[in-house]
């Protein structure tokens, strides 16, 4: 026996041109300030990072995370359940900008001032 699902064809294809909007805004945007790059935005820094790039980081994983809640289905999933996902993510990716500063800044101070030698 067939199912009519007509009515629910219309708000599926409503959300996923609201999804395809959001994620477009956001995109552009990422674009835009790759493109001009605003002086106080790269002049100004911000846990040794410059500004620019924390809105970068930022809006990626927005994008993510809202790519993962729209087309995961996680707005329909229990709270706990979406909690452990974005948590974890969350977890994740600072860990891995804390660890790519830090990487980052010794190479950095080895190349602008050589090679260092430990002497125990």
């Amino acid at each position: 026996m067939a199912h009519d699902t007509t009515h629910s064809n219309g708000s599926a294809t409503r959300r996923i041109w609201i999804v395809f909007a959001i994620l477009s805004v956001v995109t552009i945007v990422e674009v835009i300030l790759g493109i001009i790059k605003p002086v106080f935005l790269t002049d100004t820094f911000l846990l040794g990072m410059r500004l620019l790039n924390w809105i970068f980081i930022i809006l990626t994983i927005y994008k993510a995370y809202y790519i993962a809640w729209a087309f995961m289905h996680l707005e329909h999933e229990t709270k706990g359940l979406r909690r452990a996902i974005v948590w974890t993510a969350i977890f994740l990716i600072s860990y891995l900008i804390f660890i790519l500063l830090t990487e980052g800044g010794y190479i950095y101070d080895v190349y602008k001032n050589g090679h260092t030698a430990w002497d125990f």
